[in-house]
């Protein structure tokens, strides 16, 4: 049976892999839609080799320049807006649904899949960050299929035994152990920090990723987010999560067991492996990769991270504790703080700056509802916002 995907931020790097994935399995995989912001000549040459029966943009301007671009015996129909996402999501020919927007724009359309019982391949993480109790509980209703595409998530999910069900004691679960690169900043001081450039900041060691996420990872923001997304995937605790700095960003995340035993997934940093594993689970199916050559890499190691210096993984951790809308703040904050850095508006250690004085503006209420959310996501953004203008958070360098 060939699975029909819809693939949600299909022009970004996560989106490329999965597209990669179905290129070498045309027998397994067909692509029911695609969706993106505004990348109309990558759509174009994807429309061309996938035949999607729907494209979303998110712009109306893209959407026109695609449709206007189109060859006249294209039937591929092009729609925009947040309905159509959730159409193309939960449509009842889709089989699985590649979560990869990034930020909070992911959300909708991801909680859509979810309620409507599809397998999602889940590379959003704002969608657990963000709504983790609303998301849970709509793949619970929903009889969804919730296979993580992170890789550190991924290699959780392969380290657990396959009947967990989100009890650590009565599976002999000690800790897991969720493994950190350390971003391309490690060992540098504060004040190293404060000087460093957007071109900088988004040339990751060794990973290829869009420039958000890459500053997330500078930091170590994405890693916080991690540990928010693990806390919700996994039902546990933070502090039954521990950070640990691996440079070479060969051992993807371990789990350790009360009988001392530590299970761990290898291989090499190529997002196509745990998009493959999520889209061909309880199988496997080859993703394009190159095998690990552990002569080669001949030695690992592992380091605390430096949570002075890089702040925003107490903060993210002090968000979960404090439940709630807190998460949500915590996340939109820091796009609003990612942006303005990039733009220049801020510096790189005006980042977590930023984050931590509009959570302290915050008083968390519960997420009862996807309003609620929504509400501290715009509050959060707007108070970042005002405090840029205001110039009240941080010097620029000089």
């Amino acid at each position: 049976m060939i699975r029909q995907i819809t693939v949600l931020g299909s022009t970004g790097s996560i989106g490329q892999s999965t597209l990669d994935v179905v290129r070498r399995h045309p027998d397994q995989y067909a692509v029911f839609a695609l969706s993106a912001a505004r990348s109309v000549e990558r759509m174009l040459a994807d429309i061309e080799e996938f035949a999607p029966r729907y494209v979303v943009m998110a712009e109306p301007s893209a959407a026109a320049q695609l449709m206007a671009e189109l060859a006249p015996e294209c039937r591929t129909e092009v729609l925009t807006g947040t309905d159509a996402l959730a159409m193309i999501a939960s449509h009842s020919d889709v089989d699985q649904v590649m979560a990869a927007i990034v930020g909070a724009a992911g959300l909708l359309p991801t909680l859509a899949a979810a309620q409507a019982g599809k397998r999602v391949l889940l590379a959003n993480k704002e969608s657990l960050v963000m709504a983790g109790p609303l998301f849970m509980q709509a793949i619970k209703q929903g009889g969804a299929e919730l296979l993580p595409i992170d890789s550190e998530h991924n290699a959780i999910f392969q380290s657990l035994p396959e009947s967990y069900d989100g009890d650590f004691s009565a599976f002999g679960i000690e800790k897991i152990l969720l493994t950190a690169s350390g971003g391309p900043f490690r060992g540098w001081t504060a004040e190293q920090l404060h000087n460093v450039t957007p071109a900088q900041a988004v040339a990751h060691p060794n990973w290829s990723m869009g420039q958000k996420i890459s500053v997330d990872s500078a930091t170590l923001m994405n890693k916080g987010l991690e540990l928010i997304e693990a806390c919700f995937l996994f039902n546990c605790q933070p502090d039954q999560v521990q950070v640990v700095v691996h440079p070479q960003s060969v051992i993807h995340s371990m789990v350790q067991y009360c009988d001392g035993s530590v299970i761990a997934q290898l291989g090499q940093p190529d997002m196509r492996t745990p998009i493959a594993y999520g889209m061909a689970w309880p199988n496997r199916v080859a993703a394009g990769v190159e095998y690990l050559d552990l002569f080669r890499i001949a030695t690992l190691n592992f380091e605390a991270p430096d949570a002075e210096t890089f702040p925003c993984l107490t903060l993210a951790d002090t968000a979960f504790r404090q439940g709630g809308t807190m998460p949500a703040v915590l996340n939109a904050a820091n796009e609003i703080a990612v942006a303005a850095f990039l733009a220049e508006q801020i510096p790189f250690t005006g980042i977590p700056s930023l984050i931590a004085q509009v959570m302290e503006k915050h008083q968390p209420q519960p997420v009862i509802s996807l309003d609620a959310v929504l509400d501290a996501d715009q509050w959060a953004r707007e108070t970042a916002r005002s405090l840029i203008n205001t110039q009240q958070s941080v010097e620029m360098p000089g």
